[in-house]
């Protein structure tokens, strides 16, 4: 179950990272092109908020049966880099992450007719997708 979950938490991460850059990418382009914010628009933030929250209960499992999880927490593990960050600053900032992006989709899906909602989302889903770059473990992800 264990190997399961880690892979699935490794490749549904590609998704999050392609959902919320192309949320945020043609939240942009609206914003940028003066463009009114739609119901079309509104369901393209999915792509964004779906595998995110996807994600998030998928490590927040992991986060419990993982060695690397919550099992590694202890004073030393906050001395050692490489661990503080798979048991504090990943989930951490994932939290973040996710409460970023929901918030920005609940206020925008509030901003249809207007413009208001491409910025809201641009904002938000941005602020979301550079946190999620911050902590993805890169060294074994590219490793």
């Amino acid at each position: 179950m264990y190997t399961g979950l880690q892979h699935a938490h490794s490749g549904l991460a590609y998704l999050v990272l392609l959902g919320v850059a192309i949320s945020f990418i043609a939240a942009l382009a609206g914003l940028l092109g003066g463009k009114t914010f739609t119901d079309k628009n509104r369901k393209l933030g999915l792509l964004g908020l779906i595998p995110t929250h996807l994600q998030w209960v998928i490590g927040l499992i992991l986060y419990f049966v993982s060695p690397l999880g919550l099992k590694s927490a202890s004073g030393a593990a906050m001395k050692d880099a490489t661990t503080r960050l798979y048991v504090l600053e990943h989930p951490l900032m994932m939290v973040l992450a996710v409460i970023l992006i929901t918030i920005g989709y609940s206020k925008a899906k509030r901003q249809i007719g207007t413009n208001q909602g491409f910025k809201t989302m641009t904002i938000f889903y941005g602020l979301g997708l550079i946190l999620i770059l911050s902590r993805i473990p890169w060294n074994a992800w590219l490793g």
